[in-house]
């Protein structure tokens, strides 16, 4: 199985060299590392120099869904695999992975386990992120539970189900993974191999409010699928949740959206 690998970075010069150190440290290298750096005015343009094996490549900062599909029209590769500049891999990552897909043939996405660390200290995840394989759908349906540094990825998926959604500020790996969940099965790899790093600058999640403004856009795009009374439903509760922070903070035109919307959804369900 050849493999490129896909890293978009933005301002992140001291944490990419950390995340390139990861993939070059695999047992199983990849054929091709990709990075796409999406307008940096750091350092970033430097990392040729400290990696000179890899493929660099720079666009004006056009968000990290852009940088993503970039990525992915440029590899070369039957097979992608994804790494955020702020994350790391362990050294088996690519090789385990490749285990479950040789052993797996008919399944095209796989994904694996993660570490969360801050200040050096490894945190409890969540229960809602738990991990779950084959078809999973109804398990992504509230958070996204699949981190894209953990995700490799038949490129022929991205011919048949599409690529990320650039206008999707945040929230677009839930998009893209709700939309293959919806058509395949996805494998997991029960085994921590990916560390994701929180408490630094930069962090999307971080940035925006009301992340559920982004899932419920992605989650109408599936209202035609065969799961649509699953999406409905959760529609409703996260539109609910979104009404109620309208409400809060006196948003009076999201106001009135949600609650249209709502009347919309409930007389669709019933």
């Amino acid at each position: 199985m050849d493999i490129s690998v896909i890293i978009p970075t933005y301002n992140r010069y001291e944490l990419l060299k950390r995340a390139l150190k990861s993939v070059f440290s695999q047992k199983l290298l990849p054929i091709e590392v990709i990075v796409i750096d999406d307008g940096s005015n750091d350092n970033t343009s430097k990392i040729q120099n400290d990696f000179p094996q890899i493929k660099y490549l720079y666009q004006h900062n056009r968000g990290v869904s852009s940088a993503r599909n970039t990525g992915i029209k440029k590899a070369s590769c039957e097979w992608i695999a994804f790494l955020d500049s702020d994350d790391e891999w362990h050294p088996q990552k690519l090789q385990k992975q490749v285990e479950f897909h040789k052993n797996n043939p008919n399944i095209l996405m796989s994904y694996t386990d993660e570490l969360w660390i801050r200040d050096s200290k490894e945190l409890k995840v969540p229960k809602k992120f738990q991990k779950h394989g084959g078809e999973i759908f109804e398990k992504c349906l509230s958070h996204c539970i699949i981190a894209p540094s953990s995700a490799l990825v038949h490129k022929s998926m991205f011919e048949s189900i599409g690529i990320f959604d650039e206008n999707l500020e945040v929230c677009e790996d839930y998009d893209l993974w709700l939309r293959v969940a919806s058509k395949e099965k996805i494998g997991l790899v029960n085994e921590k191999l990916i560390v994701k790093y929180a408490g630094h600058e930069n962090q999307l999640s971080f940035k925006h409010w009301g992340m559920d403004r982004f899932r419920v856009i992605a989650l109408e795009k599936l209202l035609n699928s065969e799961f649509k009374t699953q999406v409905i439903e959760q529609l409703i509760k996260k539109y609910n949740l979104l009404l109620k922070g309208a409400i809060k903070y006196d948003r009076i035109a999201d106001k009135q959206i949600y609650e249209k919307r709502l009347k919309e959804l409930e007389n669709e369900l019933n």
